[in-house]
């Protein structure tokens, strides 16, 4: 009697899903044993996706604009306050979020100078951070160097306006701190010594940006507008 191998007989049945019965031999004896084969029919388990998820964003936030006056708002000469008695009002009205601790998706840095009809204003420390520093914005001063840093929850970008915002200093196409461009009087922006076209509101900040903005006459500006900034030094 011609034996069919085990080995194949055991793969046909796999392939068919179903049970057989295979001749097994032993030492001097004969015997049958019943091979059960599990079917192979079934709905596969789902994979697990390959796809990298979508970067988180944040709500959509907003540019102040002139028209619309936001909380605790600082107008007239300097200086100016850090002034964070209503940045929580400030935050929810230009809808920024409100952080307990400064944010790590996003961390950068600029140096910001300012003058304002002849004088250098100064860029104050804490500006963004109230409630004894329980409450932060994605947008603060950390020290009185001018350095502003971005420090987002969230994968997005921020405006020169909206750091403005929160400090409560109104800053648009129109003017600075609530005084109004004219009578000879104008506002200029350059950014890393290059002069800025249109509404500086709209600045998107990015990392290392040296801003400098002039409100006065032409005869106000400052002798050298700066164009770098060292940043490392001031770490130092």
């Amino acid at each position: 009697m011609t034996r069919t191998p085990l080995r194949l007989l055991v793969a046909a049945l796999v392939a068919t899903g179903t049970a057989g019965i295979a001749t097994g031999c032993g030492s001097g004896s004969s015997g049958v044993r019943t091979v059960t084969v599990a079917p192979t029919t079934g709905t596969p388990a789902a994979s697990a996706p390959t796809t990298t998820p979508p970067a988180t964003t944040a709500t959509t936030a907003t540019t102040p604009s002139a028209d619309v006056a936001l909380p605790g708002t600082v107008n007239g000469a300097p200086p100016w306050p850090a002034n964070t008695e209503q940045l929580g009002l400030r935050l929810k009205a230009i809808g920024l979020p409100a952080l307990p601790a400064p944010g790590r998706a996003v961390q950068l840095e600029q140096h910001l100078d300012v003058w304002f009809d002849d004088l250098k204003v100064p860029i104050p420390a804490k500006i963004g951070i109230g409630n004894h520093g329980r409450l932060i914005s994605p947008l603060t001063t950390h020290d009185a160097s001018g350095v502003t840093h971005v420090e987002s929850p969230t994968r997005r970008t921020y405006t020169l306006g909206q750091f403005f915002g929160v400090w409560g200093v109104e800053l648009d196409s129109t003017g600075l701190a609530g005084t109004s461009v004219g009578n000879g009087e104008l506002l200029r922006v350059w950014v890393n010594g290059k002069p800025l076209a249109g509404d500086p509101g709209k600045l998107t900040l990015a990392q290392h940006q040296e801003i400098a903005i002039v409100y006065g006459t032409k005869h106000q500006l400052p002798k050298k507008i700066p164009a770098t900034y060292d940043f490392g030094a001031a770490k130092r």
